[in-house]
């Protein structure tokens, strides 16, 4: 561990100055008392006439269900694949139903205290305990480090996964101390012998994890492994000194993620990634006040106040989302939403409180098991979460960030109805980044038209060496130019310059994409995408000097829904029913062209079906210098 001298400070470290190891000694509840859920031992919250009965109702039949079926079994050869042929998701899916079958037998075993739950919790533990590692293969170093395909067991990664399984054996060791020390003696030492040997070891043992941020570029595993150690030494490590020591290393990793995060909260990577970026950080910041009875408290901080508001700003309707980076444009509603109510409530921002309760349905289960056990265990004692209204979305007209240089504005206050446009300068090394520098979005009633693709299913390649020959990551494939032949490059250096957001009945950003191509010949690129809510329009245009026009330069849009191109006219039918929307263009004789794209990834294809279209103005002939302009208008 370094010095005080060397310690990372932050915005923490501003608000706790006293903080440090022999403080937290003092200050941290005993390891019964340090997690925010109740035991199972308190019948008045876990009898099941006081557990959420469309929660536990859910959760019963499938648990039922997995009775007659063997544990799923991870295989040695699934692990290796990912070395050999790229494939990480077989053997990541096998993992994932292992803990959600845990999850779901650990929430039965605290409702009925049935011996034969126990049974299922201790079979699964001891699964997981006799795993060979708790790493998902893709973030395994063992094939860098040893040259092997197969876990490492004596040189355990630390990673997103190892972290996952650690908490959550901490929160069931939490939840069912007394009925597994009276059914299973033994078993929980085993969790906390293969815990500290797996996750409390290595965290510490080794400072070079790239997560940590040394570097400076700092990411969402940051927040999501620091809270996942967190809640394991708060409950599994029983040397008081250590356990202080651990949590005081989780503070400072904390601290360099929450210094990160911009003044306006934003998220470079997207919507998708707030939930295990920021919010991981709201939550384990949440964990620590619990755990310190309520002397270390960050509610505060600007950048965390604003965070909070980040997923209800980027929110177009339905089940729809701006996205950018890796994100998908509909992602799954399964999220955390307590997380984001109790944050919400604890900064004291009802627009984000707001945005949560929307998604607090009747009849609806109040978490899944998939979001992992301590989630669960979250949402399923929290009673404010269990009374909360689904209420209207607030669906602010105008959003900017200014950090990432991304706007949103929609044609009506609190109302999804019409045309949104959404638009974003930045630059080509953001996180989980793809080649879209000055990009644009058009949505109609909130789903999107003129569309960000996303991106297919993770494999070896997503982020190896050859990303960006994957299809839904270059320029190619996003709605920019094609500029002289060359597309958009990777990299922080490939940006935007000059962005200018203008909020008003017109909305407009400025902004110039020159410096996002490899070539010195282009000496300016200037996009300027307008709102204009009189007219009732978005007007996107594109002006450009460049040395010569030596090569083909077209300025493309990648359309989601059918498409009609009819002599200087594109007609465009949204999906979800929402409506047509028109683009018309000038100098009308550019011609227009189209390139359908087959969709096979049902991470691609469950969002925008069986294709998307991508739409190319030809503007080669308007030579060196010239403007090409698009107007998009809603269907009458």
């Amino acid at each position: 561990m370094g010095t005080q001298e060397q310690r990372f400070a932050g915005p923490l470290a501003a608000a706790w100055p006293a903080i440090g190891v022999s403080t937290l000694q003092e200050l941290l509840l005993a390891p019964a008392q340090a997690l925010p859920v109740s035991p199972a031992s308190q019948r008045q919250v876990w009898a099941a006439q006081h557990v959420h009965a469309e929660t536990l109702q859910a959760l019963r039949e499938r648990a039922e269900a997995d009775l007659a079926s063997p544990w799923p079994q991870p295989l040695a050869h699934d692990y290796a694949r990912y070395f050999r042929d790229g494939d990480r998701n077989t053997y990541e899916q096998a993992v994932f139903a292992r803990q959600q079958r845990l999850s779901r037998a650990t929430v039965l075993a605290a409702v009925t205290l049935d011996p034969m739950w126990i049974d299922e919790v201790t079979d699964g533990v001891t699964l997981l305990c006799e795993q060979s590692s708790w790493c998902w293969p893709a973030h395994d170093d063992t094939k860098r480090v040893h040259g092997a395909v197969v876990p490492t067991v004596t040189d355990p990664y630390l990673d997103l996964g190892a972290g996952e399984v650690a908490s959550q054996l901490a929160w069931l060791d939490y939840l069912l101390a007394e009925q597994l020390d009276e059914q299973v003696p033994g078993l929980r030492a085993r969790i906390r012998h293969e815990v500290r040997r797996r996750v409390l070891a290595p965290f510490t043992a080794r400072r070079d994890w790239h997560w940590l941020g040394l570097d400076g570029d700092v990411h969402n595993w940051n927040p999501w492994i620091h809270g996942n150690v967190l809640v394991a030494a708060l409950r599994l490590e029983d040397d008081l000194s250590r356990r202080a020591e651990l949590v005081d290393l989780v503070i400072e990793g904390l601290d360099r993620y929450v210094a990160s995060l911009p003044a306006d909260g934003a998220i470079d990577e997207g919507y998708s990634y707030w939930w295990n970026g920021a919010c991981r950080a709201l939550e384990a910041l949440d964990v620590l006040a619990h755990a310190t009875g309520g002397a270390l408290t960050a509610a505060h901080v600007v950048a965390l106040r604003e965070t909070v508001a980040f997923p209800h700003r980027t929110y177009l309707g339905g089940p729809w989302y701006l996205n950018h980076a890796d994100g998908p444009a509909r992602p799954s509603e399964r999220q955390p939403w307590d997380a984001l109510y109790r944050a919400a409530g604890q900064v004291g921002d009802p627009a984000a409180r707001a945005h949560a309760a929307m998604h607090r349905l009747p009849g609806e289960p109040l978490s899944y098991p998939d979001l992992g056990l301590g989630r669960l265990l979250r949402a399923l004692t929290d009673p404010d979460w269990a009374a909360a209204a689904s209420c209207p979305p607030p669906l602010p007209r105008d959003v900017w960030f200014e950090s990432t240089q991304v706007l949103l504005a929609r044609s009506h206050e609190g109302s999804a109805a019409g045309l949104t446009l959404a638009a974003k300068g930045g630059h080509n090394g953001e996180h989980h980044n793809h080649n879209d520098v000055g990009s644009v979005v058009v949505a109609l009633g909130g789903v999107p038209v003129l569309v960000d693709a996303g991106r297919p299913t993770y494999t070896a390649q997503t982020f190896g060496p050859d990303r960006y020959d994957i299809w839904t990551m270059q320029s190619a494939w996003h709605n920019v130019p094609q500029i002289l032949g060359s597309a958009q490059e990777p990299g922080p250096g490939y940006a935007a310059r000059g962005v200018a957001a203008v909020i008003g009945t017109q909305t407009t950003i400025t902004l110039d994409i020159a410096q996002a191509y490899p070539r010195k010949d282009i000496h300016g690129w200037k996009r300027v995408a307008c709102l204009d809510r009189e007219a009732e329009r978005i007007v996107v245009t594109d002006s450009w000097q460049l040395a010569a026009a030596d090569g083909p330069t077209r300025v493309q849009f990648v359309a989601a829904g059918q498409v009609s191109i009819d002599s200087g006219r594109v007609v465009i039918s949204a999906l979800d029913d929402a409506g047509d929307i028109a683009l018309t263009w000038e100098p009308a004789h550019v011609p227009c062209a189209a390139t359908v794209r087959e969709l096979d990834d049902p991470m691609l294809s469950n969002v925008w079906g069986n294709r998307l279209t991508r739409l190319e103005f030809d503007v080669t002939a308007l030579g060196p210098a010239g403007t090409f302009v698009l107007t998009v208008r809603e269907g009458r």
